[in-house]
């Protein structure tokens, strides 16, 4: 089922105006959200706990408060952090603080489809789920256009939640490029998905196997480094320029007749198959419970496949070669 794109033109309320928004979380999505709702005028504080975020909210010239004391003052209180930490944030620093007609933000959908958070009857609950990462969503609103986002209502106690959440997208830059209405269910269900199985996941997999086939079979590591890990963006840019028609169009009939041919052989019926069972998982919070679980017992497992992946060969061989490629920009590791 396809749905409407809008853009500024299409939003034209104005329930936003005079609201003071606060921002619980200072990272990635709370840095751009927060500095791109402010160039739009909106009202902004930021609500979070003594560090490496507070110290930064303040040089940014933000209000900044602790977390309880800026849901206290504000009309808006946005989620945004970590998704295994929201629920604890919010029951212990947010719920007491909410009155009747606040609005409750996130920008992915988790808590709320899983009910690790359970808002009153009496505040909007809505999401503004912007399609990229947050220092893509700060760099291209000051560019002056934006990412595109994912708009949705949970909860509608004042009778134009959906509009408000409409007018959140706008001031972050989103209506610029476009704005799609879903769920909270759908968003949940298909960012998990495509993490899992696809960008994440699935590409993680890919590489990591193709580049043990390759040095399995006597090839040198370097040079598997470049065609299974090293390429992977080159590729994955001409897709994002123009769909699989420009990548296609821009390499050889020989790439192009070996991916029809020999592609399916990878991914295949099994793995389709593998895909729809992750989506199960994820759709009766299986994956959901398994995660929670998992960070609620001190992320054991994975800090384990974390330190796993950092000690392979395939991270090493490219952290190696990524130091002689000055065009390549330098890792700021473990930055939130």
């Amino acid at each position: 089922m396809s749905v409407e794109m809008l853009y500024e033109k299409d939003v034209t309320t104005n329930y936003l105006k005079g609201k003071k928004v606060a921002f619980i979380g200072y990272g990635a999505q709370g840095h751009a959200q927060a500095n791109n709702l402010r160039d739009s005028g909106v009202d902004v504080i930021v609500g979070v706990r003594p560090g490496k975020s507070f110290d930064k909210a303040k040089k940014d010239g933000f209000e900044v408060y602790p977390v309880a004391e800026a849901a206290k003052k504000a009309d808006w209180v946005q989620m945004l952090t970590p998704d295994e930490v929201m629920s604890d944030v919010y029951k212990n620093e947010v719920a007491a603080n909410l009155e009747a007609g606040n609005v409750l933000g996130f920008s992915h959908g988790f808590n709320v489809y899983y009910k690790e958070i359970v808002a009153p009857e009496n505040v909007d609950v809505v999401m503004m789920a912007p399609k990229g990462p947050g220092n893509l969503c700060r760099r291209t609103y000051m560019e002056g256009s934006g990412v595109p986002a994912l708009y949705a209502t949970y909860q509608d106690a004042s009778g134009h939640a959906e509009d408000l959440a409409k007018e959140f997208a706008k001031a972050n830059g989103a209506a610029r490029v476009g704005l799609l209405k879903t769920t909270f269910k759908e968003e949940t269900d298909e960012d998990l998905f495509g993490e899992q199985n696809v960008l994440m996941g699935g590409i993680t997999a890919l590489i990591e196997t193709g580049f043990e086939v390759l040095t399995e079979a006597g090839y040198s590591p370097q040079l598997a480094f470049f065609e299974v890990d090293h390429e992977m963006k080159l590729i994955c840019d001409l897709i994002y320029e123009g769909g699989f028609a420009k990548m296609y169009n821009d390499c050889s009939n020989t790439s192009e007749y070996g991916s029809y041919t020999r592609g399916p052989r990878v991914i295949n019926a099994e793995s389709k198959e593998a895909m729809k069972r992750n989506l199960k998982e994820i759709q009766d919070g299986t994956f959901a419970k398994e995660f929670m679980d998992e960070y609620r017992g001190g992320f054991k497992k994975l800090y384990k496949y974390r330190s796993e992946m950092e000690k392979s060969e395939l991270q090493k061989v490219g952290d190696e070669l990524r130091t002689k490629m000055p065009f390549v920009a330098k890792a700021d590791k473990y930055s939130d």
